[in-house]
């Protein structure tokens, strides 16, 4: 049976020469970062090395990266952080953010007090901006929460857009970038952002390791203690393996970045012509969208929604509903919720989410499985 991989909104294969860099540190390199002996300051260094090519890649400063296992830990400290250490008491997000943000903000709304303030979406599934610039205008010490790239329909944030209400408004600015990281240029600088988070394995790296930008000048306290690793934000051993291999995927992802786009890009176009030619009545959901992320609606019985994915996998082909951490769930998607009708809701809808290593013969067999469902 073929096997064909088009969920890489959900996680993406690691590279080969990511693979062997990490190999090369457990390996050779395995001292503790924080031993003083000739072991440690070599592990030190490469830890150190590749903080300084991220930070570099993101035009922001070695100092302002904090390394952690994942997006959603680097999240919660932010958010918490904000109101804990910040002093924010309002929290504007929208509902078809990431779980990570959205019941993050919700344990805060409940334990703490603070008030949470959802900005409108557009049918488009994009947020209005109008209504953010509304609320952006009472006075109240304000952290607005919007992700850079939905990770269901791939819509984009306008960045530069919300940074600079954000200024003018003096609220802090949380971004979640992980679906951006390594798929666009990013100069977290120049865009306004006080917080971002990223994390390996959505571009070609390993799992376990990701990482927050906190703009300098921002003063937060840890939610783990226990050693003072990452400037005591995040006390444990650091993985250097990961780190480094981190590095490696982001460099590799950004130096390849205008080709495999335009690979992507033709996929994307290439899969929605041949969608179009079995169900003219496809709909595609969401506007303004990232080049690998395609979500859409098929105009097929509605009973046929549950079984749909269990098919196409019977077939050996990997693509989702939405996002991998509800693809266990039978509840209609948070994100789409938000735009679609209730009526539309019904219909099966497909994320399909390509990377430079997909081939328009998988796209073709994808099409061919779908005409036989």
């Amino acid at each position: 049976m073929k096997k064909i991989y088009l969920d890489n909104a959900a996680t993406t294969p690691i590279y080969p020469e990511v693979v062997a860099a990490m190999v090369a540190v457990l390996q050779n390199d395995f001292g503790n970062p924080s031993s003083t002996h000739s072991f440690g300051r070599t592990a030190k260094n490469g830890l150190e090395t590749a903080r300084k090519s991220i930070a570099k890649r993101l035009h922001v400063q070695a100092a302002e990266l904090i390394f952690f296992a994942n997006a959603t830990e680097a999240t919660n400290l932010i958010l918490q952080s904000a109101v804990y250490d910040l002093g924010v008491k309002r929290i504007i997000t929208s509902k078809i953010e990431h779980h990570a943000t959205l019941h993050t903000v919700q344990h805060l709304e409940k334990e703490n007090g603070v008030e949470v303030v959802y900005v409108a979406i557009l049918p488009t599934g994009l947020i209005d901006y109008l209504h953010l610039a509304k609320l952006l205008q009472e006075v109240k010490p304000t952290l607005v929460s919007l992700m850079h790239v939905n990770n269901e329909t791939g819509t984009i944030l306008d960045v530069e857009r919300v940074g600079k209400l954000c200024v003018s408004a003096k609220a802090l600015f949380h971004c979640d970038t992980v679906q951006s990281i390594g798929k666009m240029a990013l100069n977290l600088q120049e865009i306004l952002i006080d917080f971002a988070v990223g994390t390996a394995h959505k571009f070609h790296g390993p799992k376990g390791i990701g990482f927050a930008y906190i703009k300098k000048g921002l003063a937060i306290q840890p939610m783990i203690y226990g050693g003072e690793q990452e400037k005591g934000l995040r006390a444990g051993t650091e993985a250097v393996h990961q780190v480094i291999g981190m590095a490696k995927a982001l460099e590799l992802s950004l130096d390849n970045l205008e080709e495999n786009k335009k690979k992507i890009t033709d996929l994307q176009s290439y899969c929605l012509s041949g969608l179009l030619s079995i169900f003219p009545n496809l709909k595609v959901n969401g506007t303004d969208t990232l080049y690998n992320i395609l979500n859409v609606m098929l105009p097929i019985d509605a009973s046929k929604s549950a079984m749909l994915l269990f098919a196409l996998d019977m077939k050996g082909i990997a693509v989702s509903r939405g996002s991998a951490c509800q693809s266990g769930s039978i509840k209609p998607s948070h994100v789409l919720a938000e735009f679609l009708s209730i009526e539309e809701q019904k219909y099966p809808n497909l994320r399909i989410s390509f990377s430079q290593f997909n081939t328009k013969e998988e796209i073709d067999y994808l099409i061919e499985v779908l005409k036989e469902i």
